[in-house]
Protein backbone atom coordinates (compact mmCIF):
# COMPACT_ATOMS: atom_id res chain seq x y z
CA UNK A 1 0.00 0.00 0.00
CA UNK A 2 1.28 3.51 -0.95
CA UNK A 3 1.02 6.67 1.44
CA UNK A 4 -2.08 6.80 3.13
CA UNK A 5 -3.52 10.65 3.17
CA UNK A 6 -6.39 11.84 5.69
CA UNK A 7 -8.64 11.63 2.81
CA UNK A 8 -8.10 7.72 2.27
CA UNK A 9 -9.11 7.43 6.50
CA UNK A 10 -12.23 9.99 5.89
CA UNK A 11 -13.22 7.75 2.70
CA UNK A 12 -12.31 4.25 4.56
CA UNK A 13 -14.99 5.97 7.38
CA UNK A 14 -17.57 7.82 5.34
CA UNK A 15 -16.85 11.31 7.30
CA UNK A 16 -14.78 14.31 6.01
CA UNK A 17 -10.94 15.37 5.64
CA UNK A 18 -11.81 17.93 8.10
CA UNK A 19 -12.98 15.61 10.87
CA UNK A 20 -10.32 13.50 10.53
CA UNK A 21 -7.13 16.24 11.05
CA UNK A 22 -9.58 17.74 13.84
CA UNK A 23 -9.57 13.85 15.29
CA UNK A 24 -5.93 13.29 14.67
CA UNK A 25 -4.89 16.29 16.08
CA UNK A 26 -6.78 16.62 19.53
CA UNK A 27 -9.15 19.50 18.10
CA UNK A 28 -12.28 20.31 19.81
CA UNK A 29 -15.60 19.18 17.52
CA UNK A 30 -15.21 15.40 16.98
CA UNK A 31 -17.19 13.43 19.32
CA UNK A 32 -15.07 11.02 21.44
CA UNK A 33 -15.67 7.52 20.20
CA UNK A 34 -15.29 9.56 16.56
CA UNK A 35 -11.85 9.81 17.65
CA UNK A 36 -11.00 6.78 18.62
CA UNK A 37 -12.46 5.06 15.82
CA UNK A 38 -10.49 7.56 13.89
CA UNK A 39 -7.32 6.61 15.40
CA UNK A 40 -7.50 3.03 15.23
CA UNK A 41 -8.09 3.38 11.66
CA UNK A 42 -5.44 5.73 11.08
CA UNK A 43 -2.97 3.02 13.17
CA UNK A 44 -4.37 0.21 10.81
CA UNK A 45 -4.41 1.69 7.68
CA UNK A 46 -0.43 2.28 8.87
CA UNK A 47 -1.36 6.59 8.58
CA UNK A 48 1.65 8.53 9.57
CA UNK A 49 1.76 12.38 10.58
CA UNK A 50 4.40 14.14 7.62
CA UNK A 51 5.16 17.26 10.20
CA UNK A 52 6.18 14.53 12.79
CA UNK A 53 7.66 11.48 10.88
CA UNK A 54 11.26 12.41 11.35
CA UNK A 55 10.20 12.36 15.78
CA UNK A 56 8.10 8.91 15.06
CA UNK A 57 5.39 10.52 17.02
CA UNK A 58 2.47 7.93 17.75
CA UNK A 59 -1.07 9.30 17.91
CA UNK A 60 -1.57 6.52 20.22
CA UNK A 61 1.85 6.09 22.67
CA UNK A 62 1.38 7.27 26.19
CA UNK A 63 4.20 7.86 28.45
CA UNK A 64 3.93 6.47 32.28
CA UNK A 65 6.48 7.96 34.33
CA UNK A 66 7.09 6.93 38.15
CA UNK A 67 9.77 8.20 40.42
CA UNK A 68 12.19 5.46 41.38
CA UNK A 69 11.94 5.73 45.48
CA UNK A 70 8.04 4.18 44.49
CA UNK A 71 9.23 1.55 42.87
CA UNK A 72 13.01 0.35 44.39
CA UNK A 73 10.93 -0.55 47.82
CA UNK A 74 9.17 -3.94 48.16
CA UNK A 75 6.03 -2.04 47.89
CA UNK A 76 4.09 -3.43 45.09
CA UNK A 77 1.52 -0.97 45.39
CA UNK A 78 2.44 0.71 42.28
CA UNK A 79 3.58 -1.99 39.86
CA UNK A 80 -0.07 -3.39 40.53
CA UNK A 81 -1.51 0.24 40.05
CA UNK A 82 0.77 0.38 36.44
CA UNK A 83 -0.02 -2.83 35.50
CA UNK A 84 -3.90 -1.82 35.49
CA UNK A 85 -3.11 1.33 33.66
CA UNK A 86 -1.52 -0.51 31.02
CA UNK A 87 -4.43 -3.02 30.56
CA UNK A 88 -7.13 0.51 30.74
CA UNK A 89 -5.28 2.16 28.02
CA UNK A 90 -5.03 -1.06 26.06
CA UNK A 91 -8.60 -1.81 25.92
CA UNK A 92 -9.02 2.25 24.49
CA UNK A 93 -6.51 1.22 22.16
CA UNK A 94 -3.52 3.32 23.66
CA UNK A 95 -0.40 1.53 24.22
CA UNK A 96 2.17 2.87 27.43
CA UNK A 97 5.76 3.49 27.50
CA UNK A 98 7.03 3.57 31.06
CA UNK A 99 9.73 4.83 32.46
CA UNK A 100 11.61 5.18 35.69
CA UNK A 101 12.61 8.69 36.64
CA UNK A 102 15.64 8.82 38.71
CA UNK A 103 16.49 11.14 41.65
CA UNK A 104 19.39 12.69 39.36
CA UNK A 105 16.75 12.96 36.29
CA UNK A 106 14.73 15.05 38.66
CA UNK A 107 17.51 17.40 40.25
CA UNK A 108 18.81 17.87 36.73
CA UNK A 109 15.46 18.61 35.05
CA UNK A 110 15.82 15.37 32.34
CA UNK A 111 13.44 14.96 30.23
CA UNK A 112 11.90 11.45 29.40
CA UNK A 113 13.48 9.63 26.33
CA UNK A 114 9.88 8.74 24.87
CA UNK A 115 9.50 12.30 25.39
CA UNK A 116 8.87 13.20 20.97
CA UNK A 117 7.20 9.63 21.14
CA UNK A 118 4.15 9.99 22.59
CA UNK A 119 1.11 11.83 22.94
CA UNK A 120 0.28 12.21 26.41
CA UNK A 121 1.73 11.57 30.09
CA UNK A 122 0.83 9.82 33.24
CA UNK A 123 3.01 10.45 35.96
CA UNK A 124 2.33 8.38 38.67
CA UNK A 125 3.43 9.19 42.99
CA UNK A 126 5.04 12.50 43.83
CA UNK A 127 8.02 14.13 41.22
CA UNK A 128 9.28 17.42 42.16
CA UNK A 129 7.42 20.57 41.32
CA UNK A 130 9.91 21.79 39.32
CA UNK A 131 10.44 19.04 37.32
CA UNK A 132 6.92 18.54 36.59
CA UNK A 133 7.02 22.19 35.85
CA UNK A 134 9.85 21.17 33.38
CA UNK A 135 7.82 18.39 31.58
CA UNK A 136 4.86 20.72 31.05
CA UNK A 137 6.84 23.19 29.51
CA UNK A 138 8.90 22.06 27.21
CA UNK A 139 6.92 18.62 26.03
CA UNK A 140 3.46 20.71 26.14
CA UNK A 141 1.91 16.94 26.36
CA UNK A 142 -1.54 16.80 28.19
CA UNK A 143 -0.04 15.16 32.08
CA UNK A 144 -2.50 13.35 34.39
CA UNK A 145 -1.44 13.04 37.59
CA UNK A 146 -1.94 9.61 39.43
CA UNK A 147 -2.28 9.56 43.21
CA UNK A 148 -0.61 12.94 44.03
CA UNK A 149 -1.42 16.85 43.31
CA UNK A 150 -0.46 19.96 44.48
CA UNK A 151 -1.37 23.36 43.45
CA UNK A 152 0.03 23.40 40.21
CA UNK A 153 -1.44 20.36 39.49
CA UNK A 154 -4.55 19.39 40.88
CA UNK A 155 -6.47 20.78 37.50
CA UNK A 156 -5.56 17.19 36.19
CA UNK A 157 -5.33 14.40 39.08
CA UNK A 158 -6.43 11.01 39.95
CA UNK A 159 -6.26 10.39 43.89
CA UNK A 160 -7.54 7.89 46.31
CA UNK A 161 -9.84 9.35 49.32
CA UNK A 162 -7.04 8.96 52.08
CA UNK A 163 -8.77 11.55 53.95
CA UNK A 164 -12.09 9.96 54.35
CA UNK A 165 -10.42 5.98 54.23
CA UNK A 166 -7.80 6.98 57.30
CA UNK A 167 -10.89 8.95 59.17
CA UNK A 168 -12.57 5.53 59.09
CA UNK A 169 -9.65 3.19 59.90
CA UNK A 170 -9.35 5.70 62.97
CA UNK A 171 -12.69 5.34 63.85
CA UNK A 172 -12.58 2.01 63.82
CA UNK A 173 -9.19 1.58 66.17
CA UNK A 174 -11.37 4.11 68.36
CA UNK A 175 -14.61 1.70 68.30
CA UNK A 176 -12.41 -1.69 69.69
CA UNK A 177 -11.44 0.91 72.71
CA UNK A 178 -8.00 2.20 71.44
CA UNK A 179 -7.30 6.25 72.84
CA UNK A 180 -3.23 5.92 72.80
CA UNK A 181 -2.99 5.63 68.83
CA UNK A 182 0.13 6.59 66.78
CA UNK A 183 -0.31 7.55 63.41
CA UNK A 184 3.19 6.17 61.01
CA UNK A 185 3.77 8.06 58.19
CA UNK A 186 6.03 11.23 57.04
CA UNK A 187 3.58 13.47 56.67
CA UNK A 188 5.31 15.70 54.27
CA UNK A 189 6.41 13.20 51.70
CA UNK A 190 3.59 12.67 49.49
CA UNK A 191 -0.07 14.19 48.99
CA UNK A 192 -1.87 11.04 50.01
CA UNK A 193 0.29 10.76 53.12
CA UNK A 194 -0.86 14.08 54.38
CA UNK A 195 -4.50 13.43 52.95
CA UNK A 196 -4.36 10.12 55.58
CA UNK A 197 -2.91 12.18 58.27
CA UNK A 198 -5.23 14.65 58.19
CA UNK A 199 -7.87 11.85 58.13
CA UNK A 200 -6.52 10.08 61.34
CA UNK A 201 -6.45 13.86 63.32
CA UNK A 202 -9.63 14.64 62.20
CA UNK A 203 -11.29 11.10 64.00
CA UNK A 204 -9.05 11.77 66.61
CA UNK A 205 -10.13 15.53 67.46
CA UNK A 206 -14.42 14.71 67.19
CA UNK A 207 -13.30 12.04 69.92
CA UNK A 208 -11.71 14.34 72.36
CA UNK A 209 -7.99 12.59 71.62
CA UNK A 210 -4.62 14.58 71.53
CA UNK A 211 -2.38 14.76 69.01
CA UNK A 212 0.55 15.88 68.08
CA UNK A 213 3.21 16.15 65.15
CA UNK A 214 5.85 15.28 67.05
CA UNK A 215 4.07 12.04 68.36
CA UNK A 216 3.50 10.72 64.88
CA UNK A 217 6.17 8.23 63.63
CA UNK A 218 8.00 9.21 60.15
CA UNK A 219 8.40 6.28 58.34
CA UNK A 220 10.45 7.26 55.09
CA UNK A 221 13.33 9.32 53.92
CA UNK A 222 13.79 11.99 51.21
CA UNK A 223 14.20 9.16 48.69
CA UNK A 224 10.96 7.16 49.54
CA UNK A 225 12.62 4.36 51.20
CA UNK A 226 10.89 3.08 54.04
CA UNK A 227 13.22 2.48 57.12
CA UNK A 228 12.14 3.53 60.42
CA UNK A 229 12.45 2.62 64.33
CA UNK A 230 10.16 1.40 67.07
CA UNK A 231 9.36 4.63 69.66
CA UNK A 232 10.26 3.74 73.22
CA UNK A 233 7.06 3.99 74.86
CA UNK A 234 4.12 1.84 72.52
CA UNK A 235 0.70 3.21 71.72
CA UNK A 236 -2.02 0.68 72.33
CA UNK A 237 -2.60 0.60 68.28
CA UNK A 238 -0.65 1.97 65.11
CA UNK A 239 -2.57 3.37 62.53
CA UNK A 240 0.13 3.24 59.15
CA UNK A 241 -0.08 4.83 55.98
CA UNK A 242 0.19 1.64 53.75
CA UNK A 243 0.68 -1.52 53.93
CA UNK A 244 4.39 -2.12 53.19
CA UNK A 245 4.86 0.14 56.59
CA UNK A 246 2.01 -1.88 58.81
CA UNK A 247 4.18 -4.83 57.85
CA UNK A 248 7.63 -3.93 58.77
CA UNK A 249 6.36 -2.72 62.00
CA UNK A 250 4.35 -6.13 62.39
CA UNK A 251 7.68 -7.57 62.03
CA UNK A 252 10.44 -5.18 64.30
CA UNK A 253 7.41 -5.98 67.07
CA UNK A 254 7.40 -9.85 66.58
CA UNK A 255 11.10 -9.79 67.10
CA UNK A 256 11.08 -8.02 70.36
CA UNK A 257 8.69 -10.34 71.65
CA UNK A 258 5.30 -8.02 71.46
CA UNK A 259 2.45 -9.68 70.08
CA UNK A 260 -0.05 -8.10 67.36
CA UNK A 261 -2.85 -7.77 67.76
CA UNK A 262 -2.95 -9.28 71.61
CA UNK A 263 -0.34 -6.59 72.82
CA UNK A 264 -0.89 -3.98 70.17
CA UNK A 265 -2.93 -3.12 67.07
CA UNK A 266 -1.95 -2.08 63.68
CA UNK A 267 -3.25 -1.88 60.49
CA UNK A 268 -2.63 -0.51 57.37
CA UNK A 269 -3.83 1.35 53.88
CA UNK A 270 -4.36 0.10 50.16
CA UNK A 271 -4.96 -3.11 50.60
CA UNK A 272 -1.22 -4.56 48.83
CA UNK A 273 -1.11 -8.68 48.45
CA UNK A 274 1.71 -8.18 51.44
CA UNK A 275 -1.39 -7.42 53.48
CA UNK A 276 -2.11 -10.75 53.44
CA UNK A 277 0.43 -12.09 53.63
CA UNK A 278 1.57 -11.02 57.00
CA UNK A 279 0.61 -13.35 59.52
CA UNK A 280 -1.41 -11.52 61.13
CA UNK A 281 -3.21 -10.38 58.23
CA UNK A 282 -3.51 -7.01 58.03
CA UNK A 283 -6.59 -4.74 58.42
CA UNK A 284 -6.50 -2.25 55.68
CA UNK A 285 -8.56 0.07 53.78
CA UNK A 286 -8.68 -1.14 50.22
CA UNK A 287 -7.99 1.33 46.92
CA UNK A 288 -9.94 0.69 44.39
CA UNK A 289 -6.89 0.75 41.75
CA UNK A 290 -9.56 -0.11 39.25
CA UNK A 291 -11.36 2.63 39.54
CA UNK A 292 -8.90 4.80 40.04
CA UNK A 293 -6.78 3.45 36.84
CA UNK A 294 -10.53 3.66 34.78
CA UNK A 295 -10.27 7.27 36.04
CA UNK A 296 -7.11 8.31 34.69
CA UNK A 297 -7.10 6.96 31.58
CA UNK A 298 -10.63 7.91 30.72
CA UNK A 299 -9.70 11.43 32.03
CA UNK A 300 -6.49 11.76 29.91
CA UNK A 301 -8.33 10.97 26.72
CA UNK A 302 -10.45 13.77 27.32
CA UNK A 303 -7.46 16.13 27.73
CA UNK A 304 -6.50 14.53 24.51
CA UNK A 305 -9.21 15.24 22.50
CA UNK A 306 -8.79 19.17 24.27
CA UNK A 307 -12.11 18.52 26.61
CA UNK A 308 -12.30 19.60 29.99
CA UNK A 309 -12.03 17.18 33.12
CA UNK A 310 -13.43 17.12 36.72
CA UNK A 311 -10.58 19.68 38.73
CA UNK A 312 -9.77 16.01 40.81
CA UNK A 313 -11.31 12.70 40.45
CA UNK A 314 -11.48 11.03 44.37
CA UNK A 315 -11.86 7.65 44.20
CA UNK A 316 -13.26 5.89 47.73
CA UNK A 317 -12.18 2.36 48.92
CA UNK A 318 -13.66 0.56 51.64
CA UNK A 319 -12.56 -0.71 55.22
CA UNK A 320 -11.08 -4.40 55.08
CA UNK A 321 -11.24 -5.49 58.58
CA UNK A 322 -8.81 -8.85 59.26
CA UNK A 323 -6.86 -9.90 62.03
CA UNK A 324 -4.46 -7.28 62.96
CA UNK A 325 -6.82 -5.50 65.23
CA UNK A 326 -8.14 -6.53 68.74
CA UNK A 327 -10.34 -4.81 71.20
CA UNK A 328 -7.69 -2.40 73.78
CA UNK A 329 -7.40 -4.45 77.20
CA UNK A 330 -4.79 -2.87 79.00
CA UNK A 331 -1.70 -0.60 77.78
CA UNK A 332 0.99 -2.24 75.54
CA UNK A 333 4.33 -3.29 76.68
CA UNK A 334 7.07 -1.12 77.08
CA UNK A 335 9.30 -1.54 74.34
CA UNK A 336 12.62 -1.17 76.63
CA UNK A 337 11.85 -3.88 78.89
CA UNK A 338 11.01 -6.69 76.09
CA UNK A 339 14.36 -6.18 74.71
CA UNK A 340 15.73 -6.57 78.15
CA UNK A 341 14.47 -9.73 78.37
CA UNK A 342 15.84 -11.02 75.08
Amino acid sequence: MGIVRMQDIGNALGVSTVTVSKALAGKEGVSESLRLKIKCKADEMGYVLPEKSAKTVSTNDIGVLIASGFVDSKDAFYWDMCEKVISRLQAANYYAILEIVKKSDEEQLTLPRFANRVCGLIAMGRLSAPYLRNLKENTKLPVLHLDDYNYENYNSSVVSNGYYGMYTVTNYLISMGHRNIMFVGTIWATSSISDRFFGFWRSMSEHGLPVALESCLADRGEDGIISFELPETLPTAFACNCDQTAFNLIRMLSDRGIRVPEDVSVTGFDNCVISDMCMPKITTYAVDTDGMAFACVNNLIRLLGGLSTDHMSVVDGRLLIKDSVARCQSAPPDVRASEKMR
